[in-house]
């Protein structure tokens, strides 16, 4: 594409060099820069894309964008912008097709069950006759493809590049995680959205936030931007949800969901073994009784979200009933390991005090015996929700067993102090801060009636400490240890 026709998707303050040199890619990496490349300079967390543009330059970049003032000398364009993540966005859409209005993209936000969310929301349309591809904290999925996923919501050009083999694989929908981090920074700019889905809000990423209102304010705008026409899914349930909904800033038609009394599409009567869970469900599509092997009053807000979508991507209630019902799993959410022994042990992703609060309150429902937990905090995040999560599992399990979950730059150790803060009770809890010794010791503890649930960590295959990555799953650590 010419640079002059790229540019009209934007709007510069500044244009100086020529204008007539083919782009052929968009690139705030200077390390993925090519010859031909566009590359807008943006502020990372820790560097600044400015100190790059030489680099850039040297790597074959025709014309550069930024929110300075540059000359860059004869034969190469600079385009001076208000906002260069934003510009970002804007050139990437608009350099592979403006693809969200040539498909169905569903975004879904929120502090917990964006993930599970997002699989229903797949199998849902899957089922209902669409070719849908997945990108979130898993994996990417585009067709029969599975990669592997580096953040939940890639940066513009690599999400931009991926709507565009989307496409090429002959998908007509995609679902995305959209992270609070990818709203922030601008990495979902220029995505028109069909349907979007707020789940809810809880503490969490504060360090990068600062305040549960900055926070949620980011979380918002995804919903205060969707176009007249589009459809926003919120959660009635949740009290951030309502302020959405009540806001009178959302133009696009509102879908509420819930336990709510006033939720257009809402649960009644929930009950729950160790089969599964059902509830009665009443929608604008009709009425029925839906069946889940899943466990938890969650994860009845998380299909009532994706019947939402699904009603409003016109598939049939029954399809969708049967769809939901089909689904034994999703990875390392609430994810019993099967194993020799016939242990009831546990993954699941809680990393917050309201997801560890969700998934206890579940295991306390079908735990006959004891129920214990093994969880950590990460590190060089948001410090104050390790006391919190200390408090919750002191309320709702038996027994706990502190340990190390990602520490990054931290000392282990200094994390466990943090959330033995939440323990009034220094019986209910242990440190053991090797994380495959806390499993064992928590394995080794289990009575035949006894629950062990080990969370934090879900799907990852990984610890990060002092900036190695170090691979563990611990998924494979239970087989492992109970084969």
């Amino acid at each position: 594409m010419k640079l002059e026709i790229l540019l009209e998707s934007i709007d510069p303050l500044k244009v100086k060099g020529p204008l007539e040199a083919e782009v052929g890619s968009v690139a705030c990496d200077s390390r993925k820069v090519e010859s031909g490349s566009l590359f807008v300079a943006i502020k990372g967390h820790k560097l600044d894309g400015i100190q790059y543009v030489a680099e850039a330059l040297s790597a074959g970049a025709v014309a550069v964008v930024s929110e300075n003032d540059l000359d860059l000398g004869p034969g190469v364009a600079h385009i001076q912008v208000v906002c260069a993540r934003c510009a970002l966005g804007e050139l990437a859409n608009a350099f592979y097709g403006d693809l969200s209005n040539q498909m169905k993209v569903i975004g879904i936000t929120g502090t917990n069950g964006k993930t599970t969310t997002a699989y229903m929301v797949r199998d849902l349309l899957r089922d209902g006759g669409f070719l849908p591809s997945l990108l979130g904290t898993v994996a990417y999925e585009i067709g029969d493809h599975v990669l592997p996923a580096p953040r939940t919501t890639p940066e513009a050009p690599e999400l931009h590049a991926l709507l565009h083999r989307m496409k090429e694989a002959n998908c007509d929908s995609a679902v995305m995680e959209v992270s609070s981090h990818a709203l922030a920074l601008q990495r979902v700019r220029g995505i028109n959205f069909a349907v979007a889905v707020f789940t809810n809000l809880t503490q969490d990423h504060l360090d990068y936030h600062h305040d549960m209102e900055t926070y949620f304010s980011v979380k918002a705008h995804l919903f205060q931007t969707l176009e007249k026409g589009r459809s926003a899914v919120i959660n009635l349930d949740d009290p951030w949800g309502r302020r959405i909904v009540e806001g009178g800033q959302v133009v696009a038609d509102v879908v509420t969901y819930g336990f709510n009394e006033q939720a257009m599409v809402r649960a009644s009567e929930p009950s729950m073994d160790a089969s599964g869970t059902c509830f009665q469900l009443s929608s604008p599509w009709g009425e029925c009784r839906i069946s889940l092997q899943l466990l938890g009053r969650f994860n009845i807000s998380n299909a009532l979200a994706a019947l939402a979508v699904g009603g409003l991507c016109g598939i049939g209630l029954d399809r969708m009933a049967a769809s939901l019902a089909n689904i034994q799993s999703v990875p390392g959410r609430l994810e019993w390991i099967p194993n020799r022994k016939s242990r009831k042990v546990f993954v699941d992703y809680a990393h917050t005090d309201d997801a560890l609060r969700n998934v206890l309150t579940t295991l306390r429902e079908i735990c006959t015996g004891r129920l214990i937990v093994v969880f950590g905090c990460g590190g060089d995040r948001d410090f104050g929700k390790r006391r919190l999560m200390g408090q919750v599992a002191a309320e709702l399990a038996d027994h706990s067993i502190i340990t190390a979950d990602n520490p990054r730059n931290e000392e282990p150790g200094a994390i466990a102090l943090d959330i033995i803060e939440g323990f009034a009770d220094k019986k209910l809890f242990e440190v053991v801060l090797d994380r495959h010794e806390a499993i064992e010791t928590g394995l080794r503890q289990m009575g035949r009636k006894d629950i062990l649930l080990v969370a934090g960590k879900g799907h990852e295959t990984y610890q990060e400490y002092k900036g190695t990555i170090v691979p563990f799953d611990d998924r494979e650590t239970v087989r492992e240890i109970l084969g």
